[in-house]
């Protein structure tokens, strides 16, 4: 067996160790490990932004462990074995790659993707949008729907035209904010940000990547103004914490 296969084998019988012989992991379910899923996809998501390789390397295994638990319950209750997972998306993998594994001819990316949404369809799901999970967190939900609906021709033809559509949204959103209708003015607002998350993908820029890079610059400034203080914040100025905050900006470290 080849070194990954060892190390995957022995993931597996820890598992079933810890399953047999650990209180805790004895009593989890797969709703009661689900939230810790998420808290670990985000941990993994902080390691990739850090470009931090050593966690994304324990991350990455954290989540494996999760597959292998999720699996591990199915299995005890005779719904599908981790066989039947990876044998799954393997055949997944090559049904949706005819240009790898068939006679389909592909340019570029554009053209594997548009053709993976077609297969998908093919496959009986009933809209493109279906692969879409609801919990998504907005930003992204937006993002994916927008690649997705683009791959069947629901797309602005250039980026001109996708910049018009941000400053009408900003327009109609202005109108809202003078009739003072808060609905129509979060409906609008809405609408903004839609638009502008189509103009990033036209910019070839990930939203939510591009805004948790701004969420953390900003952390790392505001969090200058409160270690140079010379006095309590809500006893400064605004323009003496501006001061502050463009001096944090003339420092590498906080830029």
């Amino acid at each position: 067996m080849s070194e990954k296969t060892i190390a995957f084998q022995r993931l597996l019988d820890i598992m079933d160790d810890l399953r047999e012989k650990c209180p805790w992991d004895r009593e989890q379910t797969m709703e009661s490990l689900r939230n810790l899923t998420i808290e670990e996809t985000y941990e993994l998501c902080d390691a990739i932004l850090k470009k931090d390789m050593t966690e994304v390397k324990e991350e990455l295994g954290d989540l494996l462990l999760h597959m292998v638990f999720y699996a591990k319950i199915a299995e005890e209750q005779n719904a599908f074995t981790i066989a039947d997972a990876l044998n799954g998306v393997c055949e997944k993998l090559i049904n949706r790659h005819p240009h790898i594994y068939g006679d389909v001819t592909v340019e570029n990316q554009e053209d594997v993707k548009k053709n993976w949404e077609q297969l998908k369809l093919k496959e009986g799901k009933k809209s493109v949008l279906s692969g879409v999970p609801l919990s998504l967190p907005a930003m992204i939900k937006a993002a994916r729907m927008q690649e997705k609906t683009a791959q069947v021709g629901f797309e602005w033809d250039n980026i001109k035209d996708v910049w018009e559509k941000v400053e009408e949204e900003i327009g109609e959103l202005k109108e809202a904010e003078l009739i003072g209708d808060q609905l129509k003015i979060e409906e609008e607002f809405g609408d903004v940000l839609f638009s502008m998350i189509n103009y990033g993908r036209f910019l070839k820029v990930d939203p939510e990547t591009a805004l948790e890079k701004i969420n953390a610059k900003f952390k790392r400034r505001f969090e200058f103004i409160e270690a140079n203080a010379p006095k309590s914040l809500d006893e400064m100025s605004l323009e003496e914490m501006d001061d502050l905050w463009n001096k944090a900006k003339e420092k590498k470290s906080h830029v």
